[in-house]
């Protein structure tokens, strides 16, 4: 078991991608805190993975946007378990529109969650992660955030933030071998994209060399080599899991 004595705070983690990830680091003997605005459902999957699996987990609500929900995060996941070794930021929000169309109230949401929410998390989390002198942070970036995509201005310029900020966390952090790094999905089936209909996905899927939409699983995949010792000597790295859509 890769993680085995490890314990791993996941954002947005109740379900979706944040779910796969929490599965698949307990399925590896990880200790997971399910941490996510639904608290209801937050509980339901940390009951559900701790039976499944038969690991420790801990379910914590918070709003990424708040520092002060961060930092209650961090100290109850070490209340809990004494020590954090893994954080994923995945916890995001999407409110598409054109440029011209788009609300201020609409910019800043998405700014708030999927880009101060990264840094909210990073800030609490790297005290008790400097004091141990390891770490391993993954910030889960985007396709968009590398190439762009019309009707994502909000969300495109904050997944472009969270690479620049993965690159400067991981100079700031090398020398407390704490590793900080990215992964930038490209369209992975997830609830929001069973709801389109079939030519919708067909049409997606035409930008794609592999010619489907990817599965939660690659991207939990890809969050567990950073996790583990396997990745032991790359950090300030953006993994590209998009099908080629982007090179």
């Amino acid at each position: 078991m890769r993680l085995q004595g490890k314990t791993a705070i996941i954002t947005g983690s109740a379900q979706g991608i944040g779910r796969a990830i929490c599965e698949l680091f307990a399925s590896e003997g990880a200790q997971v805190v399910i941490s996510d605005i639904n608290a209801e459902q937050a509980q339901k999957t940390a009951d559900e993975i701790k039976l499944k699996y038969s690991v420790e987990t801990a379910a914590v609500a918070a709003n990424v946007a708040k520092l002060e929900d961060c930092e209650s995060l961090v100290k109850s996941s070490l209340d809990k378990f004494s020590k954090i070794d893994i954080l994923v930021n995945n916890a995001g929000i999407t409110k598409d529109n054109l440029v011209l169309r788009m609300s201020e109230a609409e910019w800043d949401a998405v700014i708030a969650v999927n880009l101060k929410g990264v840094f909210n998390c990073i800030k609490a989390v790297s005290k008790p992660m400097l004091k141990a002198r390891q770490g391993r942070i993954i910030n889960i970036a985007s396709v968009v955030g590398q190439m762009g995509n019309a009707g994502q201005i909000n969300y495109s310029a904050s997944k472009g933030g969270v690479v620049a900020m993965t690159k400067t966390c991981a100079r700031e952090f090398a020398s407390r071998n704490i590793l900080v790094n990215a992964i930038a999905p490209g369209f992975i089936r997830t609830a929001m994209t069973d709801k389109l209909t079939k030519e919708q996905k067909d049409a997606l899927a035409v930008n794609i060399p592999l010619a489907r939409l990817g599965e939660a699983e690659d991207i939990a995949k890809s969050a567990l080599f950073f996790a583990s010792d396997d990745s032991s000597y790359i950090t300030g790295h953006v993994m590209a899991v998009n099908g080629g859509m982007y090179m």
